[in-house]
């Protein structure tokens, strides 16, 4: 069976890892072997980032909507609960945008959610 150098392949890692430590500080963009641990940190931080991003904007919506909800007289809680009886099947973001864009609408969704909590 023939031997299999690694000459090629083993360079091409290099130079892949070594492009994505492309404007990292000093010996972590010059030499292998720092660049490849200062790169796998940053993939995993970046693998992370991505799933916090969501869990962020998530939160900051239900803010501006329990905001917006206490300006018209309903908790957050009570409001969600009001429109998923009532039917509405709207998602937090959509909500969001129309509690800081359109007050008049958002304020009848409150008093719909009030209406649908009544009953």
């Amino acid at each position: 069976m023939a031997r299999v150098k690694k000459a090629v392949n083993a360079r091409k890692k290099h130079k892949k890892v070594l492009k994505l430590a492309k404007g990292y500080y000093g010996r972590r963009s010059k030499t292998f072997r720092t660049a490849n641990e200062t790169v796998l940190r940053a993939m995993r931080n970046a693998y992370i980032g991505r799933k916090l991003k969501k869990r962020e904007y998530r939160r900051l919506w239900i803010a501006r909507i329990n905001a917006a909800c206490r300006m018209n007289g309903l908790s957050y809680s009570r409001f969600i609960n009001g429109i998923k009886i009532a039917g509405i099947d709207m998602n937090r973001k959509m909500l969001s945008e129309i509690a800081i864009h359109d007050s008049k609408a958002f304020a009848e969704l409150v008093e719909v959610a009030k209406n649908a909590l009544n009953q």
